[in-house]
Parts: C-alpha cells; sequence; structure tokens
C-alpha cells in the first residue's frame, strides 16, 4: 500500500511525466501563428484636412480574429494624397484622389485603397467663359475648377457641354475643351460637375 507521502510523489511523477509527454509532441504554449492582415475600414474614406485612424486585424491559424495593436508598419502609396503615421496608422487626407495603404507585421501585409475627398459648398470655374468661330476647329483655353474658394478640383470634375459638336477632356488639369468645326452659330454651355455633389457650375460658350 502506499503511504500519503509514497502516493504524492507517485501523483508528482505522473504530472511530470505527462507534461513531459506534452512538451515533446507540443512543446510549452505553442504560438498562434498570424496568417493574415485585414486593414479596418476596408476601403477608408479621409475628409480632406481631416484625420482617421486605422486599424490592422490579424486572422490567427485556429480562426480566431482580433486587432494588432503593436509591431504593425503602415505606408501610403501616394503620400502626397495620403500621408500616414508609420506607427500609429493615423491617416491625414491631404490632397483629393486614392491611395493605397499597407500594414505590415511578422512578415505579412495587408492593404486597402483609401480616398481623400472633398465636402464641396461651391464651385467656381475659370475662365467663366469660351468664344470661337463657329466654322472652326479650335480648343478652348484651359478651365481650371476650384472647390470651396481655394482647392483645385480640376481633375476631379467633369464636364457636360449640351451640344455633341464640343467634347472636353474629363480628368485633365487643366481641362480643354474642343469644337469640331461644326458648331452651328448660336450660345451654348458646359456644365461642370462634382462626384458627390449636386453643385454645379456652368460655362457659357458662344459660336459666332
Amino acid at each position: 500500500m502506499f503511504t500519503g507521502r509514497k502516493l504524492a510523489l507517485t501523483l508528482a511523477f505522473t504530472v511530470l511525466i505527462a507534461l513531459a509527454a506534452g512538451v515533446g509532441c507540443h512543446g510549452f504554449f505553442q504560438p498562434n501563428v498570424l496568417e493574415s492582415i485585414a486593414i479596418q475600414p476596408p476601403s477608408p474614406e479621409v475628409l480632406l484636412g481631416q484625420t482617421q485612424t486605422l486599424q490592422a486585424w490579424g486572422t490567427y491559424e485556429d480562426g480566431t480574429r482580433s486587432q494588432i495593436t503593436s509591431g504593425v508598419a503602415w505606408t501610403s502609396g501616394t503620400p502626397a494624397t495620403l500621408s500616414i503615421n508609420t506607427t500609429s496608422g493615423v491617416a491625414d487626407g491631404v490632397g483629393i484622389g486614392t491611395s493605397t495603404v499597407t500594414a505590415s507585421a511578422q512578415g505579412l501585409s495587408g492593404t486597402a485603397s483609401a480616398t481623400v475627398y472633398i465636402d464641396v459648398t461651391s464651385l467656381t470655374v475659370s475662365p467663366t467663359n469660351w468664344s470661337f468661330t463657329a466654322a472652326d476647329s479650335v480648343a478652348s483655353p484651359g478651365f481650371v475648377v476650384t472647390a470651396n474658394g481655394n482647392t483645385d478640383v480640376t481633375s476631379s470634375a467633369t464636364f457636360t457641354p449640351n451640344t455633341t459638336t464640343i467634347t472636353c477632356a474629363d480628368g485633365t488639369d487643366p481641362v480643354i475643351c474642343t469644337s469640331d468645326g461644326t458648331t452651328p452659330v448660336g450660345t451654348y454651355s458646359i456644365v461642370v460637375s462634382y462626384t458627390g455633389t449636386t453643385i454645379t457650375y456652368t460655362i457659357s460658350v458662344t459660336a459666332s
């Protein structure tokens, strides 16, 4: 029969054997390996002149997800549009457009397309009008679009002439419009708009 002391020693020995077997098979405290990284929000939208804190979330081999709060390196593909603090993930909207943001940790990385936008309250266009000889194939002066009095949004604006004989090169700065030489004598217009707002500006066009 086991005495109390012998029983205790036997139990202790059994526990040690079990622990040793566990270590041999699995090791102590196996790490939950990071398998992928995702940025939240997945499609960040940052107001021009404002900041937003992005987060890196990890998916692990056991299927769990959690925020990665340290050891994350942040980069922006277009710092002139969106700058980002390399360690905190605080993004700053410095120019209108899009930028690819990357979060890297433990040899893995995740990306997201971030958009910097402006809350448009007014649109102005310079010059305000265009005149040309109707029978000529001619290009306009370069039009520049300004939002809220001081922000150039020309390359993001849409120019819509009210005649098919005039076309405009959207997406450029400045924007050049062209008459194909068949525009009848008369008065026309080019409506300038900006995505996300109903505010427009109308350029007066005269073919004489």
